[in-house]
């Protein structure tokens, strides 16, 4: 299955044998990764990889996150990857893309165009047939295919409601998404929990993945998870330390070269050759004579991104410092696949000393976790897990007769989603309006500063319009001029929801006319 030597990111590896479940469903966790996406099912009390068969013929433990244009049409996974081998024009870590690309614009990909729910959709389903045809759990699936996903933590309303409707367009019955980091809680527990005790209920999950970088402060106490914090960097992950090791490589021969795909794959594969003795490490360039990189010069070039992830965990110890939270800390928990290059470990333990605990299989911790909770009710004591908000959403509003916008936060970070299955939260607004137009502008943000507006990593979503005056028709809108209304204005209510998703949802309703809208941002 897997070569012997040690690799960043490996996934348990899964032996060439039957599979036996027991006769209950099968249900999976699916970790869908910005490089390699997972699948994990439970069996007889071990949560392993699912392995897939590949156009040539082996197994790996992983279905790439990579769509390729063959024949003016996308093919995804183990195929794409093959088809960029050939020369096909192809787009890995597209999911990056769906944490800033609005969802009505256009990705390229050869002579193909898809809208980011279009390529997610079609990633998926050819996921699904992979696991109906060519996985090593095929005969044992049933109808319907259940699963638990994850999302990362950072993600926004946008990007979850995508990933979630992608999966049930595909075919799947989503049971639960839940947040990167929170799943690797869970497995955690499953598989740390001698260092859980009364006095020390917390841990901080430090996930580094392919492109982005999560953490969340869970507290785990009596078979329950309760995510008090969370924090993280959109765009931070392995990719970059891909780049950053090809960007080395060209400085020490000498070439100026785009980071063309094959030039970043044979990075990535070198990177993940890298283990604890290694003391150079070799790049191919296609010249003639291949480049030798000592391996302190690339862990030198590699260590601001590293301390970049401790900055981004600075507000979660501190709270922790500060007794915020209550309780000890059990434990730093390491999983993604970019947390088992070397030189992160060596950081994040400089900073924390012996507390910090890698994962056996950092690259599968988050699939895992899923397949865990996924299994849940065929617990004997069955966990429960309580998410919070990783971001702040508000409107921007006119002020002072127009003269001004103001942001109203309508969910703040912090807030406790709904559990699975319950009642979504809700906010409401209520006012007289003064425009014959409602223009809406949602935003979502890290942070919120000292006057209230809306800081760091923000992400607006697409503006929404509403008739106010009764004159008006909602389909010729967006219009250029939104007009002050000379008479009292309609009573107008707004309806803002979040479900155990993190998906936001609003109505808009003018409550003197009756009329109503519902956008899901």
């Amino acid at each position: 299955t897997l070569p012997l030597k040690r690799t960043i990111g490996r996934e348990p590896t899964f032996p060439r044998r039957r599979v036996e479940v027991s006769s209950a469903r099968m249900r999976l966790g699916i970790d869908l990764g910005t490089t390699r996406t997972l699948v994990a099912f439970h069996d007889r009390g071990n949560y392993p990889n699912v392995a897939f068969t590949t156009p040539d013929g082996d197994l790996v433990e992983h279905f790439p996150t990579i769509s390729a244009e063959v024949g003016g049409r996308l093919v995804h996974g183990l195929e794409a990857e093959s088809a960029e081998r050939d020369g096909a024009p192809s787009l890995r870590s597209w999911k990056r893309l769906l944490a800033n690309t609005r969802q009505d614009a256009a990705i390229q990909i050869g002579s193909v165009s898809v809208c980011p729910a279009e390529l997610v959709t079609g990633f998926l389903s050819a996921l699904r047939h992979e696991l109906f045809t060519q996985s090593n759990i095929a005969s044992l699936l049933r109808e319907p295919l259940e699963v638990v996903v994850s999302v990362p933590a950072n993600a926004h309303s946008t990007q979850r409601f995508v990933t979630l409707d992608a999966f049930r367009r595909s075919g799947f019955k989503v049971r639960a998404v839940i947040n990167e980091p929170s799943a690797a809680g869970i497995e955690y527990a499953h598989r740390h929990a001698n260092t859980l005790s009364s006095r020390r209920e917390h841990v901080i999950v430090y996930d580094l993945g392919g492109g982005t970088f999560d953490a969340a402060l869970v507290r785990i106490a009596g078979g329950h998870h309760d995510v008090a914090l969370t924090a993280g960097i959109s765009a931070l992950g392995g990719d970059d330390f891909d780049h950053a090791l090809l960007a080395l490589a060209l400085e020490r021969s000498g070439k100026a070269s785009p980071a063309l795909p094959a030039l970043l794959a044979e990075c990535r594969n070198v990177k993940e050759s890298i283990h604890a003795n290694t003391k150079k490490i070799v790049v191919d360039l296609g010249a003639p004579d291949p480049v030798v990189i000592p391996i302190a010069d690339y862990y030198e070039r590699v260590r601001p991104l590293v301390e970049t992830t401790l900055a981004a965990l600075d507000p979660i110890v501190d709270a922790l410092e500060r007794d915020e939270v209550g309780g000890d800390l059990a434990g730093i928990y390491m999983v993604g696949g970019a947390s088992g290059l070397p030189i992160v470990h060596r950081v994040v333990r400089e900073r924390f000393g012996r507390r910090v605990h890698r994962s056996p299989h950092p690259a599968a911790a988050t699939a895992i976790g899923c397949a865990i909770l996924a299994a849940n009710d065929q617990r004997a004591e069955p966990l429960g897990l309580s998410e919070r908000l990783s971001r702040h959403f508000g409107v921007f509003r006119e002020a002072e007769r127009g003269q001004r916008s103001v942001f109203d936060p309508v969910f703040t970070k912090g807030t406790p989603m709904p559990t699975q299955g319950a009642d979504p939260i809700v906010a409401l607004r209520r006012y007289r309006a003064a425009h014959d137009i409602g223009h809406f502008r949602f935003v979502e943000s890290a942070h919120v500063d000292a006057r209230g507006d809306p800081t760091g990593d923000l992400t607006p979503h697409a503006d929404v319009f509403f008739p106010f005056a009764s004159q008006l028709d909602a389909d010729a809108l967006p219009v250029a001029t939104v007009n002050r209304l000379t008479s009292e204005g309609p009573l107008v209510e707004e309806r803002y929801e979040v479900d155990a998703a993190g998906v936001i949802a609003v109505t808009i309703t003018n409550l003197d006319a009756g009329r109503a809208s519902r956008f899901v941002l």
